[in-house]
Protein backbone atom coordinates (compact mmCIF):
# COMPACT_ATOMS: atom_id res chain seq x y z
CA UNK A 1 0.00 0.00 0.00
CA UNK A 2 1.26 3.71 -0.75
CA UNK A 3 0.40 6.77 1.56
CA UNK A 4 -2.41 7.46 -1.15
CA UNK A 5 -4.13 4.38 -0.60
CA UNK A 6 -4.96 5.87 2.96
CA UNK A 7 -7.65 8.31 1.01
CA UNK A 8 -9.19 5.49 -0.68
CA UNK A 9 -9.33 3.22 2.98
CA UNK A 10 -10.14 6.25 5.39
CA UNK A 11 -12.37 8.04 3.08
CA UNK A 12 -13.35 5.81 0.01
CA UNK A 13 -12.13 7.92 -2.42
CA UNK A 14 -11.70 7.17 -5.93
CA UNK A 15 -8.98 7.71 -8.00
CA UNK A 16 -10.20 10.76 -9.82
CA UNK A 17 -10.72 12.36 -6.32
CA UNK A 18 -6.69 11.18 -5.57
CA UNK A 19 -6.06 12.84 -8.96
CA UNK A 20 -7.95 16.49 -7.93
CA UNK A 21 -6.30 16.46 -5.07
CA UNK A 22 -2.88 16.14 -6.30
CA UNK A 23 -3.48 18.69 -8.75
CA UNK A 24 -4.43 21.01 -6.06
CA UNK A 25 -1.52 19.90 -4.00
CA UNK A 26 1.19 20.76 -7.33
CA UNK A 27 -1.18 23.78 -8.46
CA UNK A 28 0.73 27.15 -7.40
CA UNK A 29 -2.63 29.08 -6.59
CA UNK A 30 -6.30 27.79 -5.88
CA UNK A 31 -8.04 26.50 -8.68
CA UNK A 32 -12.25 27.35 -9.82
CA UNK A 33 -13.95 23.69 -10.83
CA UNK A 34 -13.76 24.63 -14.37
CA UNK A 35 -9.68 24.81 -13.93
CA UNK A 36 -9.59 21.89 -12.41
CA UNK A 37 -11.63 20.04 -15.02
CA UNK A 38 -9.13 21.17 -17.48
CA UNK A 39 -6.23 20.07 -15.58
CA UNK A 40 -7.45 16.47 -15.17
CA UNK A 41 -8.92 16.28 -18.54
CA UNK A 42 -12.88 15.64 -17.36
CA UNK A 43 -15.60 17.27 -17.81
CA UNK A 44 -16.90 19.97 -15.30
CA UNK A 45 -19.76 18.17 -13.65
CA UNK A 46 -17.58 14.90 -12.70
CA UNK A 47 -14.84 17.51 -11.81
CA UNK A 48 -17.57 18.98 -9.55
CA UNK A 49 -18.47 15.78 -7.88
CA UNK A 50 -14.87 15.02 -6.80
CA UNK A 51 -14.69 18.31 -5.41
CA UNK A 52 -17.41 17.53 -3.41
CA UNK A 53 -16.34 14.55 -2.09
CA UNK A 54 -12.96 16.00 -0.98
CA UNK A 55 -14.68 19.10 0.47
CA UNK A 56 -16.98 16.10 2.62
CA UNK A 57 -13.88 14.71 3.52
CA UNK A 58 -11.90 18.03 4.70
CA UNK A 59 -9.33 17.32 2.07
CA UNK A 60 -9.63 20.40 0.59
CA UNK A 61 -11.42 23.82 1.05
CA UNK A 62 -14.14 26.10 -0.52
CA UNK A 63 -13.00 29.88 -0.78
CA UNK A 64 -15.45 32.59 -2.05
CA UNK A 65 -13.62 35.60 -4.61
CA UNK A 66 -16.16 38.30 -5.25
CA UNK A 67 -16.10 40.49 -8.46
CA UNK A 68 -15.97 44.32 -7.94
CA UNK A 69 -19.22 44.66 -9.90
CA UNK A 70 -20.64 42.10 -7.55
CA UNK A 71 -21.40 38.16 -7.84
CA UNK A 72 -18.38 35.52 -7.05
CA UNK A 73 -17.10 32.39 -7.62
CA UNK A 74 -15.15 29.99 -5.95
CA UNK A 75 -11.33 28.41 -5.74
CA UNK A 76 -10.34 25.30 -4.02
CA UNK A 77 -7.10 24.75 -2.30
CA UNK A 78 -5.95 21.21 -0.07
CA UNK A 79 -5.73 21.89 3.85
CA UNK A 80 -3.03 21.15 5.56
CA UNK A 81 -1.27 17.97 5.43
CA UNK A 82 -0.96 17.45 9.51
CA UNK A 83 -4.79 18.65 9.63
CA UNK A 84 -6.21 15.44 6.94
CA UNK A 85 -3.79 13.35 8.58
CA UNK A 86 -4.75 14.21 12.34
CA UNK A 87 -7.94 13.13 11.28
CA UNK A 88 -6.77 10.14 9.63
CA UNK A 89 -5.09 9.35 13.01
CA UNK A 90 -8.07 10.19 15.24
CA UNK A 91 -10.73 8.00 12.59
CA UNK A 92 -7.74 4.83 13.01
CA UNK A 93 -7.70 5.70 17.05
CA UNK A 94 -12.02 5.77 16.83
CA UNK A 95 -12.08 2.43 14.89
CA UNK A 96 -9.65 0.66 16.63
CA UNK A 97 -11.06 1.48 20.24
CA UNK A 98 -15.08 0.33 18.63
CA UNK A 99 -12.73 -3.06 17.24
CA UNK A 100 -11.72 -3.75 21.01
CA UNK A 101 -15.40 -3.32 22.24
CA UNK A 102 -16.94 -5.74 19.35
CA UNK A 103 -14.30 -8.47 20.30
CA UNK A 104 -15.44 -7.87 23.81
CA UNK A 105 -19.07 -8.43 23.46
CA UNK A 106 -18.30 -11.21 21.53
CA UNK A 107 -16.24 -12.58 23.88
CA UNK A 108 -18.93 -12.16 26.65
CA UNK A 109 -21.67 -13.55 24.52
CA UNK A 110 -19.92 -16.57 23.59
CA UNK A 111 -18.32 -17.09 26.47
CA UNK A 112 -18.46 -20.93 27.32
CA UNK A 113 -19.65 -21.46 31.15
CA UNK A 114 -17.28 -22.12 33.29
CA UNK A 115 -19.08 -25.36 34.68
CA UNK A 116 -17.94 -28.37 33.91
CA UNK A 117 -19.99 -30.28 31.55
CA UNK A 118 -21.80 -33.13 33.18
CA UNK A 119 -20.03 -36.30 33.25
CA UNK A 120 -21.87 -39.20 30.94
CA UNK A 121 -23.41 -42.50 32.95
CA UNK A 122 -22.14 -45.67 31.82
Amino acid sequence: MECEGLLECFHGLKELDKECFRTLVEAEEPLTVDELAEAVDRERSTAYRAVQRLLQTGFIEKEQVNYDQGGYYHVYSPNDPSQITDDMQRMLNDWYAKMGQLIQEFETKYEQSETPAPAAES
